[in-house]
């Protein structure tokens, strides 16, 4: 006699159809500010399943736990580790680990993408069985206010297990393309359709603004004689302040701190200012970065003035739209020429829409995985080089 039909449930059918789920180690938590991670592992929950594991937060209950958060429209699960804090480092990376462990048994994940933003979480996953090991590196932490020792170290660990590294931007780009055979640089993209919403008719003023973490980043000291020298000025600061005591912030009659806004306000926000600011330091913290807000302030349709940051000089700087100075007359300068643009937008948008047209995050999230399903079927294809330098992400045609 035949055996009986026994009908799989729909949860058996997900897990057999699951194609090597992905583990994102994080520094920043899913409902921070919303960037480069946030923007990738959305899409990559389309096709797998998507943990999102942050830092650790300290418990005063004496076992240690794991807090699971779905978040309204994402398929991805952030997973929030809760530890005694009377733990110490050793306790902590063991504990880690061993969360790390029933997580994975109790999902019943085999051979997931392990996806690291900060070398620091590799301490305790460098023992997973993984189909493949990428390290997107955003950003040079280790030059970041508070870095901690081990990050170098942990780093070049990282480096050394990875298949495949991806880069913030092109300046990362050069200073580590000789620590890894299959290393490509992907900078800052955009969600141009989202921050079209901001383009709408309005008289030009005098508003400028920011958005985004207030950090040792930003030039405080610039923005001050900025907003000094121009006291008819209106200025915007929007974001967290994080690593700066709030009494230390500059204050002017012209200058406002309105904290941290959503994702999904940012275009009415930006709707308001006549140009858009990066007033960044340059300093060490700044050496690597690639601003994702120069994309999305230009998707907006705003003018930009920002101080030399390399990778924006480097993709940016015969935009335009796009106005570099350094010191606060050069950038009061460049404040009244941005204006004069914001007056007339078709002088520039277009070669601006030409360049965003190919820096959706869809295309970059493409490519990206295109370089992890080689990884995992163990293949590298070279890097695709025009005039000698490395296509924007376009990293998938043999040289």
């Amino acid at each position: 006699m035949s055996a009986p039909l026994v009908k799989p449930n729909a949860y058996d059918v997900l897990f057999e159809a699951d194609d090597h789920p992905l583990i994102c180690f994080s520094h920043l938590r899913w409902d921070f500010v919303l960037q480069r991670p946030q923007h990738l592992m959305q899409r990559f929950s389309a096709k797998r399943r998507v943990f999102f594991f942050e830092e650790h937060i300290p418990t005063d209950h004496h076992l240690a736990y794991l807090e699971y958060h779905p978040f309204e429209g994402t398929e991805v699960v952030a997973v929030r580790p809760r530890l005694p804090r009377s733990w110490n480092e050793a306790e902590r990376e063991q504990g880690l680990a061993e969360m790390l462990d029933v997580m994975i048994k109790l999902n019943r994940i085999h051979k997931p993408v392990l996806w690291f933003y900060t070398p620091m979480m590799f301490g305790f996953a460098r023992h997973l069985d993984a189909a493949a090991v990428v390290y997107d590196c955003m950003d040079e932490l280790a030059n970041f206010r508070f870095a901690p020792p081990r990050l170098r170290s942990l780093e070049a660990e990282l480096l050394q297990r990875s298949d495949a590294v991806f880069t913030g931007g092109y300046s990362l780009y050069e200073a580590k393309r000789h620590a890894h055979g299959n290393i490509h640089p992907f900078p800052s993209s955009v969600d141009t359709a989202h921050f079209a919403k901001a383009r709408r008719p309005r008289s030009v003023g005098k508003q400028f603004g920011f958005y985004g973490v207030v950090d040792e980043r930003m030039d405080l000291e610039l923005l001050a004689q900025v907003a000094d020298m121009r006291p008819d000025w209106m200025f915007e600061i929007v974001g967290p302040v994080v690593k700066i005591n709030p009494v230390d912030l500059p204050k002017a009659p012209n200058l406002r701190f309105v904290g941290q806004r959503d994702y999904a306000d940012l275009p009415e926000i930006v709707s308001r200012w006549d140009v858009a600011l990066m007033p960044f330091a340059v300093n060490e913290a700044t050496r690597f970065i690639s601003p994702t807000k120069t994309p999305e302030y230009l998707a907006a349709g705003k003018p930009v003035v920002t101080t030399p940051v390399p990778d924006v000089v480097r993709q940016y700087g015969e935009v335009k739209g796009v106005s570099i100075a350094a010191g606060a007359s050069a950038f009061v300068a460049a404040c009244e020429e941005a204006l004069e643009l914001a007056a007339a937008p078709a002088s520039w948008l277009p070669e601006v829409d030409a360049i965003l047209s190919e820096m959706s995050w869809d295309k970059t999230a493409g490519h990206m995985d295109e370089l992890v399903h080689q990884a995992i079927q163990g293949s590298v294809v070279p890097l695709r080089r025009v005039n000698g330098r490395p296509m924007l992400g376009i990293s998938t045609v043999p040289a």
